[in-house]
């Protein structure tokens, strides 16, 4: 079974995605700021990180950088997962090294669940 790690401070989104992830599957463990996401990518070793650009703490962004720069998660599949759709922030996030970039605004849960189901057949 895949484990996706949710990285967003958005408790009740990230609740809604982690129900339709689980129901299709997915192992799924969630953190809500970019310090714990960064710590839980270490312990838990995802297969694919569903990552939120606005973070209380981190911004996604750096967060993505870390994770691509650490030999100890630098192989996991990232994800962007925004509300912010601006080419600026979708063609930096994809030049550090980011598989896609979702916009929250525009998918249903199941969308949620597809793309990440085409991002381990990618993997």
């Amino acid at each position: 079974m895949a484990k996706i790690l949710l990285v967003d401070d958005d408790q009740a989104l990230a609740t809604v995605f982690q129900t339709a992830l689980k129901n299709a599957g997915f192992q799924t463990v969630v953190a809500y700021d970019g310090k714990s996401g960064l710590a839980k990518a270490k312990s838990e070793k995802p297969d694919i990180i569903l990552l939120d650009q606005v973070l209380p703490d981190i911004e996604g962004s750096e967060v993505l950088k870390t994770l691509k720069s650490d030999p100890d998660t630098k192989k996991i599949v990232v994800s962007m997962l925004s509300n912010f759709g601006q080419d600026q922030l979708i063609k930096g996030a994809i030049n550090a090294g980011a598989a896609d970039y979702i916009l929250k605004y525009q998918v249903e849960p199941q969308d949620v669940v597809s793309k990440a189901k085409s991002l381990l057949k990618e993997k």
